[in-house]
Parts: structure tokens; sequence; C-alpha cells
């Protein structure tokens, strides 16, 4: 590609911000690696637009050796380009990408720390597992959250004794990310941990560990669910409700049958669909009034759990 023509670059220098950025995205089209150090110094441009379409361009180019200088505007001023920088970094590849963003794990800035975690994310690098693990204990909570969920995009049991210790943060985004990463690591060795999750002060990480559980397949999950179904919260009573028609819980047909009466359609449902898994002949009685139910996905609902029944015998684990 021709380098670009000098007045363009020439207008890159213009005072008016307008005609900075109409340059930009004339370049964008056009820019080589002989125009980068051009397109770097307009990363601290005093106009925000300018800015960001200097980064657009840069990702465009794909050049390694601007990342340095794109990494810091993730902690700019302007949320604008703080979402361009993270859009941009996400596109690079490769080890030298990998290598400039490991360098910034431990920078000043918590927003920088934070982005950079996220366009690691993207990597999968292995290297990155020693930094991911220490950002765990980072002050931030959107540090920890961000390292939690790109650990759990690693997929290295190495990741899970340090996650387990996430069960107990401060914050519950974080909490409610380290049950998500610690769901596809999910056995014997975690059941105890993410049934005492069942009681956290969050529901929505009582919620999460639910559906962790459902994911078990582990009969020894079971009576803390059926606890879980008389939670404050309905949207936990819910998931504990899936979670032990997945199970095929037996010993719950009761509990499932009573929620057949719930006021909450959400309940009628999940109750309805857990019956229906577990085969539970002894619940028809009063599965077929559901199927007048004013709720349309509870009617649903009754009419796969009743083709169930019809379709196989009873079964499953207490």
């Amino acid at each position: 590609m021709p380098p670009a023509p000098p007045h363009l670059l020439a207008q890159l220098d213009d005072p008016d911000p307008n005609q900075r950025q109409l340059a930009l995205l004339d370049l964008q089209e056009r820019a080589t690696s002989d125009d980068l150090e051009t397109i770097v110094r307009l990363l601290t441009d005093a106009d925000a637009v300018v800015r960001r379409l200097a980064l657009e361009t840069l990702e465009e180019l794909g050049d390694v050796r601007a990342l340095p200088a794109m990494i810091a505007r993730l902690g700019d001023e302007d949320s604008g380009v703080r979402a361009s920088a993270l859009a941009a970094l996400r596109e690079f590849r490769g080890e030298a990408a990998a290598a400039y963003l490991l360098e910034q794990v431990s920078h000043p800035l918590a927003e920088v720390r934070s982005g950079v975690v996220v366009a690691l994310r993207e990597l999968r690098d292995r290297r990155a597992l020693r930094p991911l693990v220490a950002l765990l204990h980072d002050p931030a909570a959107v540090v920890r959250y961000e390292a939690v969920v790109t650990l759990a995009f690693l997929k290295t049991p190495d990741s899970v004794d340090p996650l387990r210790l996430r069960l107990r943060d401060a914050d519950e985004n974080v909490r409610r990310a380290a049950l998500g990463a610690l769901a596809q690591f999910i056995g014997p060795e975690l059941l105890d941990d993410v049934k005492l999750a069942l009681g956290d002060s969050s529901w929505r990480v009582r919620r999460e560990a639910a559906v962790v559980l459902a994911r078990s397949g582990l009969a020894g999950a079971v009576p803390a669910l059926r606890q879980a179904l008389g939670d404050a919260y309905w949207q936990v009573q819910k998931e504990a409700a899936l979670a032990l028609g997945k199970l095929n819980a037996t010993a719950a047909v009761g509990d499932l049958t009573e929620l057949l009466g719930s006021t909450s359609a959400d309940l009628r449902r999940a109750a309805a669909l857990a019956l229906g898994e577990i085969r539970a002949s002894a619940a028809r009685p009063r599965l077929l009034p559901l199927l007048e139910d004013p709720h349309v996905d509870v009617r649903k609902a009754a009419r796969l759990a009743l083709a169930a029944l019809d379709a196989d015998g009873p079964g499953g684990v207490a």
C-alpha cells in the first residue's frame, strides 16, 4: 500500500479538531507502519474523538509496537476513549501482544489493570495464569472480577483452589463469577463449597450456586437444594427446583409438587418441568389442573411434564 499523502499527514496537525478527525478517518483506509509514530502521537490529542479515531486506526494497522501507548488509553478521562481502547486491544493476537499486556497487569490504575485482563482473555495465553491468580487479591473488585472470568477462559485445574477462595470474596459479583468459573470443574471435591454458597448473603450468588449444582450430577447436592426451595427469593427457588429435576431427585417430589400451587408462575413452571424430568407419576393429579393455568408457559410446562410421565416410568436418585 502506498504511504499516506503528505497533505493528509499535515492535516493531522490542523488546529481544528474536526479536520484532524477527517484526516484520521481517511487515514484508516491507507495507514502503514510508516505512519505509526504519527498516529500514536494523536492518542494524547486534546480532542477525545481524535483519540478514539487514532485508536481505531491503530487497531486497523495491527502493529504491536503501538500497544504500550494504546494500553495507556485504558485510563483515559473519556469513557468513549476507554471503550475504544479496550475494543482495539481485544483484536490483537499473538505472543508479542500477550507480552505487552502482561507487563501492565500491575499498572497503578485499576481501569488499566481490568482492561488488560479483559484483553488477555481473548489470547488465552497460559503465561497469564500466575499474574491472574495474583490479581484475585487486587484491592479493586472490578479487577478481581475480570481476573476470575479470564481464569475461567483458561480452563486450567491449577486455578481451582485460588478460585475457591473467591467464593468468600467481599464483592458479590466476584463470588458469583467464581461459582461460574468453578462450574466447569464441579465434582465431589467442590460440592461442599458450592452448597455453602446456597447460604450466601446475596440471592444472586445463591441462584448461581443452584445453577452450578444442577450441572454437578451429584446426589449429595439434593438435600441443600431441597432447603433452597424455601429461599426468600423466588429466583433462587426456581433454579433449585430446576436443579432437582436435572438431578432426578425423587426425594424432592413432595416439595416440588407443593410448588405447583405457588402464586408465582415462574415457580409453577419450574416445578412442573422438574417433576417431568423426575418422571414423578404421583404428581399427575396436581399437574393436570395446570393445563388450564392462566400463564401459557405454565401450561406448556405441564403438557411437557405429563408427556414425560406417559413416555417413561419413574426413576431417579434420592
